[in-house]
């Protein structure tokens, strides 16, 4: 089993090293950044399983890179800091911090609370069906255990479409979901060649469906 892999921004290098000492003897595979700009490269990476996040950085604040992040990753964040007032809390809360520690804090304290995140990450960021596995955490697909490669708008269907299961959608549905966002041009048959190219990869036999079904003259729903 690959170890965890912890990301800590922190511009204090003491506190920064003793956090990534003491969790690399806990069994962690730890990273460090000391700048807001370090840390938005290495979350960018797609390789880290939690962020600690300072809340006052060198070039900028840790609820600047909340909100950079949350606009791409679901990665867990903890935001430390010592401006231990409601406000900032529930600003960090509302931009979608997984939990918020005042410094200075306990270690143990904060082990067991990352511990919680983890656990619960492990149960939520993972869909399954059938043969179909979508880790949503590192946006990656599998299909009976084996990584299937897909473009970034047949992960997004395909998610669209499991998130929905056993509920028909219909062609203007997804379109808007999946398509409207990019504000581009698309015709009548762009939702059909998608499902058709995201058949061949996901179904065993794409000449006769089991997952993606075609609800004709409405559109399609994935059967569970």
């Amino acid at each position: 089993m690959d170890k965890c892999k912890i990301l800590i921004i922190e511009d204090d290098s003491d506190l920064r090293e003793g956090l990534s000492f003491s969790f690399s003897g806990d069994g962690y595979d730890v990273a460090e950044a000391g700048t807001k700009r370090e840390g938005s490269r290495e979350i960018a990476k797609g390789c880290y399983d939690i962020v600690l996040l300072d809340c006052n950085l060198p070039d900028g604040t840790g609820f600047e890179l909340c909100r950079e992040v949350r606009s791409y990753s679901n990665i867990p964040m903890i935001m430390l800091t010592a401006r231990d007032t409601e406000m900032d809390e529930i600003k960090a809360l509302e931009l979608g911090v997984n939990d918020y520690v005042s410094k200075p804090f306990s270690l143990g304290v904060l082990k067991a609370r990352m511990k919680r995140i983890l656990q619960d990450k492990s149960e939520t960021m993972k869909i399954v069906s059938g043969s179909v596995t979508i880790d949503q955490d590192m946006c990656k697909v599998y299909r009976h255990g084996e990584e299937v490669k897909l473009s970034k708008l047949e992960y997004r269907l395909l998610l669209y479409l499991i998130e929905n299961k056993n509920h028909i959608l219909s062609k203007e549905q997804i379109l808007d979901k999946i398509w409207d966002s990019d504000g581009k041009y698309v015709d009548n048959n762009t939702v059909s060649v998608n499902i058709s190219r995201l058949r061949t990869k996901i179904e065993d036999d794409a000449s006769s469906p089991v997952r993606i079904k075609t609800v004709h003259g409405i559109g399609y729903i994935w059967k569970e």
